[in-house]
């Protein structure tokens, strides 16, 4: 793989960015460009299929986003690739069995057999927002961090702990700060908002599928 460096971004079609149509793609994409590279945005099913690997971003609720994802034909896709994929905050979520939201139950992709339900924080204010510390799993996705390394999140739902979990945080209740299963990941953190650490992550993902 060519070496990730700043500068100017030259066009990558081998890492798709899912246009899920609820999400803050701009910044996703951002942050791969200042690693050297500009993922292509697309819900075109043969230009996903092709790439080597696949970010699923998402913002909002998952009921939302499971419409979207429908609405596209994303929801028969995603399950099916095989290359890396990296679900982003919400896009981690819809890699799940289903998500509760209050009364409401989505069913998600449920390729991660693991369900979403609302942070026990006890005192703490929902949503979790700001700076955590997570201890991470031996997983290619973390090589070269640390346990104890901060990254930004913003959430009021989660994944609790199971067998799927690749990284841990804590607030007011221990959570899944990662998840995987065989080509899938996710991270319930935004690491184009966690700066040299988010970056590190990316990177990582980025020599995946090589």
């Amino acid at each position: 793989m060519n070496q990730l460096t700043q500068g100017s971004a030259a066009q990558d079609t081998s890492t798709v960015i899912i246009d899920t149509g609820c999400a803050n793609l701009s910044s996703v994409r951002y942050a791969f460009e200042r690693l050297g590279v500009s993922p292509v945005i697309s819900s075109d099913a043969n230009v996903i299929k092709a790439a080597k690997r696949v970010v699923l971003p998402g913002v909002g609720s998952a009921k939302a986003a499971m419409a979207s994802l429908q609405r596209k034909g994303l929801d028969t896709l995603i399950p099916g690739l095989t290359q890396p994929v990296l679900g982003v905050c919400l896009g981690m979520q819809l890699l799940c069995r289903q998500s509760s939201e209050g009364e409401q139950i989505t069913p998600c992709l449920g390729i991660i057999d693991t369900d979403i339900s609302q942070l026990d924080t006890g005192s703490k204010p929902l949503p979790h927002m700001g700076w955590n510390a997570i201890s991470p799993t031996a997983h290619p996705l973390f090589n070269g961090m640390d346990s104890g390394e901060y990254v930004y999140f913003v959430h009021s739902f989660c994944a609790r702990e199971s067998q799927y979990t690749l990284a841990r945080s804590d607030y007011g209740q221990v959570f899944s700060a990662a998840i995987g299963k065989d080509n899938f990941m996710g991270v319930q953190f935004h690491p184009e908002k966690s700066a040299a650490v988010g970056a590190r992550i990316l990177k990582n993902f980025m020599e995946m599928g090589e």
